[in-house]
């Protein structure tokens, strides 16, 4: 009993690199925290569900490196268990939106194309930021590969959006917006799905160690 108790005060200690880590996980929460601020502001302005779509994949985010930052320094089932929190959630924001997706093409908003674009923009070279800052830090733990997966999602996601604000333009109907809506519950589903893999399989091969 005693040498599990020393275990985990063990791991609840940070070396440099683990500190390192941290500050980085809580640069990252504060890219995204601004991301969730400036597409939830302007997809409810601008009417455009992909870019609410985007402001709860990057809240989803957000709570990712909340647990990631927890999981820091800690041992393999602690991080497996803050990823698996972490697909789970994705998993569930990713169901919601596709009820708004539903919602939104039955009341048939009309988007504002520019709006989508310049702010797709914004995020995506903030996202560039986030994840140059990850990969500084390298894939050191399972939380870490979550975190990887999250943000390189995040690229697909204002990439598709900058395309669609262009059919918005182009055609003048919602109906880009909606596709690309209907694309982020997939790369939304597919990285909750993901990362509970990479949970399993961490745990799997802690286990046979």
């Amino acid at each position: 009993m005693s040498g599990n108790n020393n275990n985990e005060e063990n791991e609840g200690k940070l070396d440099s690199s683990n500190k390192a880590e941290r500050k980085t996980l809580k640069q990252v929460l504060g890219i995204n925290m601004f991301q969730v601020a400036l597409a939830g502001i302007v997809g409810f302005i601008a009417n455009s569900t992909g870019l609410l779509g985007a402001a709860l994949d990057n809240l989803a985010d957000s709570a990712v490196y909340i647990v990631s930052i927890y999981a820091v320094g800690k041992g393999v089932v602690a991080q497996s268990r803050a990823a698996n929190l972490s697909g789970v959630l994705l998993i569930g924001l990713g169901l919601l939106l596709l009820g708004e997706v539903i919602r939104r093409f039955i009341i048939e908003t009309e988007p504002i194309g520019w709006a989508m674009i310049i702010t797709a923009i914004v995020n995506a070279a903030s996202n560039l930021l986030a994840l140059r800052l990850l990969k500084f830090q390298g894939e050191r733990g399972v939380h870490m590969k979550a975190s990887m997966v999250f943000t390189s999602n995040d690229m697909l996601v204002n990439l598709g959006i900058v395309l669609s604000g262009i059919g918005v333009m182009l055609l003048n109907s919602p109906l880009p917006d909606l596709i690309i809506s209907l694309i982020v519950v997939g790369v939304v589903l597919h990285g909750g799905w993901k990362i509970l893999k990479q949970a399993r399989d961490a745990r799997k091969r802690a286990k046979e160690l």
